[in-house]
């Protein structure tokens, strides 16, 4: 399985981007998450990185990181992994939806200063 194909089928990732990154994140401390056995057979794929903060660097994804780059901002609250990563109802839907937008127009700035 690769790795989107695996956090798009986890129930408890429900192919969200910011759960994967915090599991990307725990990968590179060396913490279990959902994703953990898909992202420790491409060991050498994020090795190239060196860590979490060269991962985020090279993918410009800042703005999806606090400003010491350890922990997320995900667009649902998070508590674990055990609870949904789904919307309970429309409001919080909206809410995902507007930090998602968000966060997609901030990376393409980031995208075309980077150009």
């Amino acid at each position: 399985m690769t790795i989107n194909g695996a956090r798009g089928v986890n129930h408890k990732i429900q192919d969200r981007f910011d759960l994967t990154l915090e599991c990307i994140r725990r990968f590179y401390l060396n913490q279990s998450s959902p994703l953990k056995e898909t992202l420790d057979r491409y060991f050498s794929f994020f090795h190239l990185f060196e860590d979490f903060r060269g991962y985020v660097d090279f993918f410009l994804l800042q703005d999806l990181v606090d400003q010491n780059y350890l922990t997320i901002k995900f667009w649902h609250p998070f508590d674990s992994f055990d609870a949904s990563p789904l919307p309970k109802d429309v409001t919080e839907y909206y809410l995902y939806k507007e930090k998602v937008i968000d966060f997609v127009n901030l990376r393409n700035q980031r995208v075309l200063f980077t150009c």
